[in-house]
């Protein structure tokens, strides 16, 4: 089977992360995959990658697309080439109502499938063949290290607690500012605060094993990679009550979910740091079906489910 993953090429020149680890999922089911970035701003700009993407799939005998984001699954509608599967990742559903106008005329006219990562997006979207399916977590490169050896890797002071906030500071919804604030009002000047920024995908690893907890502030979220990661690596988590969080670390000690509260997020921190025990995320992700393997064969469901209808 074929499958062409439409995505944006804006941020990058090449396939982000997110995307190409699933699309790696599908290859290791027997898949072939092929990817079409988008180039150009706004919705003008995406529109003009409508007649470069028609030509692709012309001159390519593919099975099926899938899209992700919003726009990029504009521009493979109107390609008008069946059937489309559409991944909204989070924060389409969080804005205009208008635009939850717009998702529900395209789920209905053009697409084959229509995936959102948490049930907070399908109550919010309220219309039908909607599919619930997190991204999984490839937990062969994704486990639990030595965090003394990777410490060292980093070189962080291993007499220093180490606080790992999960993303990029420069991205308001990421709310870093919140995370420095709590980290300001613990007692202990033994305290670092490090983050995720430009950080190889086969370096993040150590960075999760080096981290004494890992630290999520975000005002939003849909199912963030980042608390996965960390799961399946074993790390204490805190996090803000965003996406679905919540369900994800649920039962799990040592880990964490506050307000937007600096001195309640810092009281957490302080918990996590003060408690020797780990908390087994591997497991509760296998559990939930979570690993990269399990949601490809679901993915591949979707696929095949979407292709015997055209």
């Amino acid at each position: 089977m074929k499958l062409l993953f439409v995505s944006s090429g804006n941020k990058t020149i090449k396939v982000s992360e997110i995307i190409k680890n699933q699309g790696d999922s599908l290859v290791s089911k027997g898949w072939d995959v092929d990817y079409f970035l988008i180039k150009g701003s706004g919705l003008t700009g995406y529109l003009r990658n409508i007649i470069p993407l028609r030509k692709v799939l012309v001159n390519n005998n593919y099975n099926i697309i899938h899209a992700h984001y919003f726009f990029s699954a504009i521009v493979a509608s109107f390609t008008f080439k069946k059937p489309v599967i559409v991944s909204l990742m989070g924060s389409e559903v969080s804005k205009s109502n208008i635009y939850l106008s717009l998702i529900k005329f395209f789920n209905k006219k053009f697409w084959s499938g229509c995936i959102v990562k948490t049930n907070k997006m399908k109550e919010a979207l309220k219309t039908q063949n909607i599919n619930v399916l997190p991204n999984g977590v490839d937990m062969k490169r994704f486990m639990p290290l030595d965090k003394s050896f990777c410490q060292k890797k980093l070189n962080w002071l291993p007499e220093k607690k180490h606080v790992l906030f999960a993303s990029w500071p420069e991205r308001p919804e990421k709310n870093f500012q919140l995370a420095k604030d709590s980290v300001t009002l613990l007692p202990s000047e033994n305290i670092e605060l490090h983050y995720l920024k430009g950080i190889p995908n086969d370096q993040i690893i150590y960075y999760y094993n080096a981290a004494d907890v890992v630290l999520l502030t975000s005002k939003r979220e849909g199912s963030p990679n980042v608390i996965k990661e960390a799961m399946a690596c074993n790390r204490p988590i805190i996090s803000t009550d965003v996406g679905d969080v919540s369900e994800l670390v649920r039962n799990l000690g040592n880990c964490y979910i506050t307000s937007f509260d600096p001195s309640e997020i810092a009281g957490c921190i302080s918990k996590a740091l003060k408690c020797n025990s780990l908390p087994d995320g591997r497991k509760r992700l296998i559990e939930l079906g979570l690993d990269s393997e399990s949601v490809a064969d679901k993915l591949i469901l979707l696929y095949e489910k979407a292709i015997g209808r055209n």
